[in-house]
């Protein structure tokens, strides 16, 4: 008992400092390209992006976006996003998981494809100024049997400052900056949790007492 003890508490030591390219490529098997601004064709590409997101951020604070949590407000971004990046023939759509399948959960938010067939995904984030700096979870990934990347590709992350005002007497979500950056640089840790399913839980053997409105 007590070696899986030591070899649990091991276990559950956190692996940081690395390397984001190596994660997508043990998952995937597909690399992450690094953005080349002396490249032409990624400098067309960031230009178009720069339309395209300013294009998303004045339209979403025109709108207004009216999420029930904070947390929820990068979710109801993406559609601005896509629909600012077709307009200038970009393809943006939902990535496609392994399977062919499109799939709105999980990295990455948004994969685009262009006439030569390179690939490029977006991961769309939200924050306000208070949490700009803070060193809590903002970004995460999951291994998946159907992970949505499915190319060589470049990675990139858009960060959309955010305030909340009063629209029509509502609060409202809306964006006011943008930042675009670059994933070919990150360095990412993974720490390690115990899970149990309700069937693991709600076992008959292991109630005690139940009870209910009478």
């Amino acid at each position: 008992m007590k070696d899986l003890e030591e070899t649990i508490s091991k276990f559950m030591a956190p692996l940081k400092n690395i390397p984001f390219p190596i994660v997508i490529k043990a998952i995937s098997g597909y690399s992450v390209v690094p953005f080349n601004s002396s490249d032409k064709k990624d400098r067309v590409l960031l230009e178009k992006l720069v339309r395209a997101l300013s294009k998303a951020t004045k339209t979403a604070n025109r709108t207004g976006i009216f999420a029930n949590r904070p947390n929820e407000v990068g979710n109801h971004i993406e559609p601005f996003v896509r629909d600012a990046l077709n307009e200038l023939g970009m393809k943006a759509t939902i990535p496609t998981t392994s399977e062919g399948k499109h799939q709105s959960a999980g990295y990455p938010d948004v994969e685009m494809r262009e006439s030569d067939g390179r690939v490029t995904y977006l991961e769309c984030k939200t924050y306000s100024l208070k949490s700009e700096d803070s060193s809590f979870r903002a970004f995460y990934l999951q291994p998946s049997e159907n992970f949505k990347v499915t190319a060589d590709a470049r990675h990139l992350l858009v960060g959309f400052e955010i305030k909340e005002e009063k629209r029509n007497g509502k609060n409202a979500y809306v964006p006011v900056r943008w930042r675009l950056y670059t994933l070919d640089n990150l360095r990412v840790q993974v720490k390690h949790e115990f899970n149990a399913s309700n069937k693991d839980i709600y076992q008959k053997e292991a109630l005690l007492a139940e009870g209910g409105l009478e």
